[in-house]
């Protein structure tokens, strides 16, 4: 028996989704870590930690940019033009205020935050600057949850990529001529512009001059708790860069910074293609548990498997890849580098723990979850500042793992996984990885001596990747059959269209 055609359709679009997202978001990483990569040789930790600081205050403003809407219309089932014309003129509005605002309060900030009163004219300066970028980004945020509603990932594959290299040149040539932290300010400057114009020129919307006040309760009712979530986890994930920055200075946030700066990059690396389409996909989903519970597995593991080698991998040749990378100048961030990697394993599938539970409309649970782990972590940093930036990266890890199982309690009460089944399905890629780090611990060793830097790292990547995919699929040849299922058909469709 066929399967109905809407589903093969879904099917198809979801796959078609995930092939775009894959570029936008592999490209964009990819291109952004070459561009960090340079910079950081560049320029050094008491001007990332500059900038860093600025971002605090920056992302804290941004949460209240679009008022969750955005996630509103991916996730409603219903959707009317007056919901995107309401959504539009709303963050363009409040773009516009969070600009003024931002401007207006740089100095108090710059103040506040820092110690040294040289650098506090230089940061308020930073920050009115990148507020500009609040306006840029109302401009298209409704016209990207379109696309990402309708699973059509290419305008935004296209934008990010050609946004991230012309923000990238404008960086780099800049840091060249010697205008050191502005090439920073510029380079994330000209990538917003990029975005919007490229995504205008994409799009066939247009917003109307029209304002709904019911359609405007309508998505303001979803998005508050979208905020509040938003707002919990800016305190969550921004409270160790506060308080190091306040307490230990810019050039230890710098250090820090760069470390959690490859955490993310290589979490979006990892997660950010599957994630960006799973949205969508559950949303669509909701009502039928037992698919969307069958797909939560699947999406958990395929990401696992990919996830804990390269996470656990970089833990094992951090101090290579530091020195290859960035230089000397950034060898305080290894052990910190080391230590978040083990964050980056729980982080890479705990993703779709909140897509889940955004997917069946209830960001209340997604709320009080977030608020828990904002208070255990503002309490651990608090404490653990004292004693530096390894300290504070460690204290994110451990509660990480000790508040993953409310998380999967939750999960287990909104869709019914079975915590045997969902364990279970990391058992394969822990052991690969296990024997992946020994063959690494190994030929680093042998090799120290013998070769350079640059060999030695290139060596001990090829045979712990070599090692980690001989040992999955001897060990469990039925996953890697089930992912070339998975990627036959696009292989197979975008052959089929060539040859013709």
């Amino acid at each position: 028996m066929e399967p109905p055609k809407e589903s093969s359709n879904f099917r198809q679009k979801a796959l078609k989704g995930v092939f775009w997202s894959a570029i936008q978001n592999w490209g964009r990483q990819a291109i952004a870590f070459i561009v960090f990569a340079l910079l950081a040789r560049l320029l050094g930790p008491g001007t990332f930690g500059l900038v860093a600081s600025a971002s605090i205050f920056l992302a804290f403003v941004t949460i209240f940019l679009d008022q969750g809407f955005s996630v509103a219309i991916i996730q409603r089932k219903e959707l009317e033009p007056e919901h995107l014309d309401t959504a539009f003129w709303t963050n363009f509005g409040i773009g516009l205020l969070m600009t003024a605002l931002s401007i207006a309060a740089a100095g108090l900030f710059a103040n506040f935050f820092l110690s040294d009163p040289e650098l506090r004219p230089q940061l308020a300066s930073i920050i009115r600057w990148l507020s500009l970028s609040f306006v840029i980004i109302s401009l298209s945020s409704t016209q990207e949850a379109i696309f990402q509603r309708n699973l059509d990932f290419k305008p935004l594959a296209i934008r990010e990529l050609i946004a991230v290299c012309v923000g990238g040149v404008v960086g780099v040539a800049m840091a060249f001529m010697g205008f050191g932290v502005w090439s920073l300010v510029s380079q994330q400057l000209v990538n917003s512009l990029v975005k919007v114009l490229v995504l205008w020129s994409a799009s066939n919307w247009r917003p109307r001059f029209k304002f709904s006040q019911k359609h405007f309760h309508e998505l303001f009712s979803f998005g508050i708790n979208v905020v509040g979530t938003q707002i919990l986890n800016f305190v969550n994930r921004r409270s160790d860069d506060l308080l190091i920055g306040y307490f230990l200075g810019p050039v230890a946030l710098g250090y820090y910074s760069v470390a959690y700066r490859l955490l993310l990059i290589m979490t979006q690396l990892l997660t950010g293609v599957t994630n960006q389409v799973a949205m969508p996909a559950f949303s669509r989903l909701q009502h039928e548990p037992e698919k969307l519970r069958n797909g939560f597995y699947k999406v958990t593991q395929l990401t696992s498997l990919i996830s804990f080698p390269a996470f656990l991998g970089m833990a094992a040749l951090a101090p290579e890849l530091v020195r290859v990378l960035f230089g000397k100048q950034w060898l305080p961030s290894i052990p910190v580098m080391q230590i978040l990697a083990f964050i980056g394993i729980v982080h890479s599938v705990a993703y779709f723990h909140s897509t889940v539970i955004t997917a069946m409309g209830k960001p209340v649970w997604k709320l009080r979850l977030n608020f828990m782990h904002t208070i255990v972590n503002v309490i651990g940093f608090a404490i653990a500042v004292r004693w530096g930036i390894v300290a504070v990266a460690a204290v994110y890890v451990i509660r990480s793992y000790l508040l993953t199982p409310v998380d999967l309690w939750f999960i287990r009460k909104l869709i019914g996984i079975k915590l045997t089944t969902y364990l279970g399905q990391y058992v394969i890629p822990l052991t690969g990885v296990l024997g992946m780090t020994g063959v690494i611990f190994v030929f680093r060793e042998l090799l120290r001596n013998l070769v350079n830097i640059q060999t030695l790292l290139a060596v001990c990547i090829f045979l712990g990747g070599m090692t980690y995919i001989v040992l999955i699929t001897a060990l469990a040849p039925h996953i890697v059959q089930q992912i070339l299922d998975i990627i036959r058909p696009s292989i197979s469709k975008k052959l089929g269209h060539s040859k013709r």
